[in-house]
């Protein structure tokens, strides 16, 4: 496990289109589809990372609150299946069911999306607005496996209650912190 940061995606980027296979249902679902009307949460997550599976109870929590405010979550796994067959799509289907995602769990086969939002890490995030300009990139909180901080969402569910009350969200974002994307 190599501890890897997010790259921090400058803040107003648009959100890069995609059209992946989502695992739990086997239908492509484009990024379009999924946005909400105030905003989307794109989540890069993974089965196997301990980062993930430190926090896969609050990103489900978290998706449930932030659908009500019209934030949808996407969550895309973009790791090399080959070198770790644990990520491969019928587990993350799976995975999604055992910890209740309400949220698409997509499969990044060619890793370009994950490259296309320079995505670094599991677990990484990109908040974006009702147009789908970045406005958080960065960690969920300070927890991290073995630290003893509770994982709250404290630093993402800041920057989605700003982005519903129409304020502006902070620009002191702390990256993410994860292993690495498994590149092929």
């Amino acid at each position: 496990m190599a501890l890897t940061p997010s790259n921090m995606l400058p803040l107003g980027t648009k959100a890069p289109d995609f059209k992946l296979i989502d695992t739990v249902d086997n239908i492509t679902k484009s990024l379009n589809e999924l946005k909400g009307a105030t905003g989307t949460l794109v989540m890069f997550i993974c089965n196997h990372c301990p980062f993930v599976v430190h926090v896969n109870s609050q990103l489900s929590q978290l998706a449930k609150d932030s659908i009500l405010k019209g934030i949808n979550c996407i969550a895309i796994s973009s790791n090399d299946v080959e070198n770790y067959p644990q990520d491969a799509p019928h587990l993350m289907k799976q995975t999604a069911l055992d910890n209740d995602y309400i949220f698409p769990y997509l499969y990044d086969q060619t890793q370009d999306v994950a490259k296309a939002y320079d995505a670094a890490c599991t677990p990484d995030f990109f908040l974006f607005d009702g147009e789908l300009k970045l406005v958080y990139t960065g960690q969920l909180d300070d927890s991290r496996p073995g630290n003893g901080i509770p994982v709250t969402g404290k630093d993402l569910r800041a920057a989605i209650n700003a982005l519903v009350n129409n304020e502006n969200v902070s620009s002191n974002q702390k990256p993410s912190m994860g292993c690495n994307i498994k590149w092929k």
